[in-house]
Formats: C-alpha cells, structure tokens, sequence
C-alpha cells in the first residue's frame, strides 16, 4: 500500500497571507475572513494598475506571497488615475457603493502600508497621482504657493 505523506489537509493561503486578511478583517471590521480577501484582491488588483517601477516590485517584495501575485498580476495602466477615480473605477468594476469601496481601499492600504513600511509607502504615494495619501490613512500635504 502506498501512503502519501503529503495528504494532510492544507491552509487554503499561507501563513504571512492569513495573517494579512486578519489585519485587513480588524481594521475593516469585515463579519469574516473571506470579505477582507475579496477587499484585499479587489483594492491589490487597482493598486497594481497604477504602480510601476521601482516602488512596484518593491511592494511586491514586502507583501505576503498570495498577496504579491495580485498585485503583479496587473499590467499598469496608461493613464494613472487619482485617488477618488480609483476610489471610482473599483466601485464601478464591483457595482459596490463608492462608500463600501472607500472603506475596502482605506482597510487594505493600512495593511499595505504597515508591511510596506513609511519609506516605502512615501515612495509610492510620491509615484501616484493626488488623493492617495488620504487612502493610506497620511494627510495630503501640498506645497505652498
């Protein structure tokens, strides 16, 4: 009889991934684990539309594994757009209220932020268009005229 060692039931996601739904779940105060996964996916999916270059794969490098695949599995847009248009095109790719999808934005950016780490996320809101900082919980500063 052969036995295979390897039957033992796995965890959908690894660890680092659980560990950011768990992040995502308390700061959304999503009722389970699979609405801050589709939060993560849906907000992740837009990210990696507007990232490119250094900060991109930057991100991705911090990011758990399950995590890093979505983001990267976008291919950039040509046209960047600015924090309330993402806001915008989430809510339109999900038919979600722009209020559910500004509370999902804000959930998953905490997250990211906090791996990403505060160089990191002042890089990649130095790459994108205004209106992010908001997203990502900072104030959006501008310079004096």
């Amino acid at each position: 009889m052969i036995s295979d060692r390897h039957a033992l039931p796995q965890q959908p996601y690894g660890t680092a991934y659980e560990q950011m739904l768990e992040k995502v779940r308390y700061e959304g105060a999503y009722p389970t684990r699979e609405r801050a996964d589709q939060a993560v996916r849906l907000v992740l999916a837009g990210l990696g539309r507007q990232l490119t270059s250094d900060e991109r794969v930057d991100l991705a490098g911090c990011l758990p594994l399950e995590a890093a695949r979505v983001l990267t599995a976008q291919i950039p847009d040509t046209q960047p757009l600015t924090g309330w248009a993402f806001v915008k095109d989430l809510a339109a790719r999900t038919g979600a209220s722009l209020a559910t999808t500004r509370w999902d934005t804000g959930s998953v950016f905490s997250a990211v932020a906090a791996y990403a780490g505060p160089d990191l996320t002042t890089r990649i809101l130095h790459q994108l268009p205004t209106g992010y900082a908001l997203l990502f919980g900072r104030a959006e500063l501008t310079p004096a005229a």
